[in-house]
């Protein structure tokens, strides 16, 4: 798989996740992704949020996933 390949699934997840994080006030931006690992940014209320790694663990990692299998970890880049 190409990494174009890659970046449409992982970008195509977050847009499925992104509403959830509007509607709390904040939102994601995708930064990179290096060798199967997805480097976000947390924006707005969610990056002072106290909640925020489970958010990235149990919904924006799951949710990119979901899409794209080969993905092994997203981490947050204050």
């Amino acid at each position: 798989m190409s990494a174009q390949e890659t970046q449409s699934k992982v970008e195509k997840a977050l847009d499925e996740i992104r509403p959830f994080l509007i509607s709390d006030g904040g939102n994601i931006k995708l930064l990179s992704i290096e060798e199967n690992i997805v480097k976000v940014q947390l924006e707005g209320a969610c990056s002072g949020c106290t909640v925020n790694q489970m958010t990235l663990k149990n919904g924006v990692e799951a949710t990119i996933k979901k899409y794209a299998p080969e993905i092994e970890e997203v981490i947050n880049v204050a």
